[in-house]
């Protein structure tokens, strides 16, 4: 199973990177590692995840890092890593399209 990072979700780790490493650079580094090595796991377990309650949808899965919502869609070959958001913010549409 391949894994695929949206440019999206590649802007959003940026972001969380940025936005940690202005008080804690080697919280940044643990924090994105993190987050890497769950979507990493995802290859042995696609459904690993819950379900998005925004989608409903069997396709669309969320696994949780911290504070951090991690969104991909399982495909047939491949896991796309859609977004990364705060686990308070919703999941508008235009994030999963």
């Amino acid at each position: 199973m391949k894994i695929i990072w949206s440019p999206l979700s590649i802007e959003r780790l940026e972001d969380i990177y940025d936005h940690i490493a202005q008080d804690n650079i080697s919280a940044a580094q643990n924090l994105i590692n993190n987050i890497i090595a769950k979507v990493e796991s995802l290859v042995d377990n696609t459904t690993r995840g819950r379900v998005t309650p925004e989608t409903n949808r069997e396709d669309i899965r969320e696994l949780f890092e911290g504070e951090y919502r991690i969104i991909y869609r399982i495909e047939k070959k491949q896991i796309s890593v859609l977004t990364i958001r705060n686990f308070k913010q919703l999941l508008p549409d235009t994030d999963i399209e």
